[in-house]
């Protein structure tokens, strides 16, 4: 082979590829990169106010700053004609330290007036130490674990150790572990419906699995929005399931199941269940179907030979569905937002909250990346397990 025909298939082989790479650039890199950068850049500061963090050097962080350290800040104030800038810093500081809405707002009306430079006559919080404290750290810094870590309810503290946030002024660890647990719910929820489900299939032939195996499919080529909204008609108190259980003298009453997190883990489970079945499914019909009736013709009971044959044969396919559910199950935002309560919420609405109700895109590329993380800490394994189920 000659080298021009050498570049020449390589040519060919990249322009094959060229257009998926260019997508993945464009549509999950560039976002990426922008989600990370957003979560630990904090340039609001700096640029607002380009001089007080060269006034504050040398200050013990104990006391109020000097005359000369006020007016810079005046000066710097005064200089903000852009309103969103101004609106941007006070959110920022606000978020470091309560009071600066209407402190900052005080202090610009009164710097209008050039000859006003002394803030602690303008309001006495300027004497506090923790609202000077506050902007120092926020203008000289350009990059900043203040997210990464307020994602997780910790800050640092005057000293600048890492701590817990003081309680009651963010509740994301528990947003975090109550979205764990929830995903752990309805993985194991869907390995109690999916295995059995997945054993009938694998068991029959013809049109009978064809039927079985498009039934657990159907839920994909239907909206998820549009699957949540029949969930949440099916789950009211006068719905079908209330209905029905009523109707069979099941229960006195309906049972309460939405705007609860039982209503959150049916819809889930429903919605991902194809995500468990067609792993298990897979692994099973590659099993010998004389295994069992070899198990059975050895004394093994039906339970036995099930528990020692068929679930360790099977248990490939039952890890990678369990990890296929959980890792969808983390980011879910549709179900748990219409289906659950208050307290039902995932960490996907926290990150909603912050991207579009807050206008903190520092702390929802935060809560991205942790959620990320976890996505691909989850995602290794998975590979890992694959790359061991095809090698044997």
């Amino acid at each position: 082979m000659t080298q021009t025909s050498w570049l020449s298939k390589q040519t060919k082989s990249f322009a094959l590829i060229a257009p998926l790479a260019i997508f993945l650039v464009f549509f999950f890199v560039a976002p990426l990169f922008t989600m990370m950068k957003s979560a630990v850049s904090d340039p609001v500061a700096s640029n607002a106010l380009p001089t007080v963090s060269e006034a504050l050097e040398g200050w013990d962080r104990s006391s109020t700053p000097s005359s000369e350290a006020q007016a810079s800040l005046a000066a710097d104030i005064r200089n903000i004609s852009d309103d969103q800038l101004f609106g941007d810093l006070v959110r920022r500081l606000n978020s470091a330290k309560s009071g600066f809405r209407t402190l900052m707002t005080k202090t610009r009306n009164a710097v209008a007036d050039q000859t006003v430079t002394d803030l602690v006559s303008v309001d006495a919080r300027w004497s506090d130490p923790a609202f000077w404290i506050a902007v120092q750290d926020a203008a000289s810094a350009s990059l900043t674990d203040r997210n990464l870590l307020a994602a997780v309810d910790l800050q640092r503290d005057a000293s600048g150790n890492i701590a817990n946030a003081p309680e009651g002024t963010s509740a994301n660890r528990t947003t975090l572990i109550r979205t764990l647990i929830m995903a752990g719910i309805v993985t194991i929820c869907c390995i109690a419906v999916g295995l059995p489900f997945a054993m009938v299939a694998a068991s029959t032939t013809g049109w009978k699995r064809q039927l079985l195996l498009g039934a657990v499919l159907l839920p994909l080529w239907t909206s998820l929005l549009v699957r949540t909204a029949a969930w949440y008609i099916i789950l009211q108190d006068n719905g079908l399931i209330n209905l029905t259980l009523q109707t069979l003298g099941l229960t006195s009453g309906p049972v309460p199941l939405i705007f609860n997190r039982l209503g959150v883990v049916i819809a889930m489970t429903h919605v991902l269940l194809p995500f468990m079945v067609l792993p298990i499914f897979s692994v099973l019909i590659g099993i010998p179907k004389n295994l069992m009736p070899a198990a059975a013709s050895l004394g093994a009971s039906p339970i036995r030979a099930f528990l020692l044959v068929l679930l360790p044969l099977s248990l490939r396919g039952v890890v990678s569905g369990a990890l296929l559910v959980f890792m969808s199950a983390l980011g879910y935002y549709i179900t748990p937002a219409l289906i659950g309560g208050a307290q039902d919420q995932m960490i996907s609405s926290v990150i909603a909250y912050y991207a579009t109700g807050a206008a903190n895109w520092g702390m929802a590329g935060a809560l991205g990346i942790v959620l990320l993380a976890a996505t691909m800490i989850l995602y290794v394994v998975y590979l890992r397990l694959s790359s061991e189920e095809a090698r044997t």
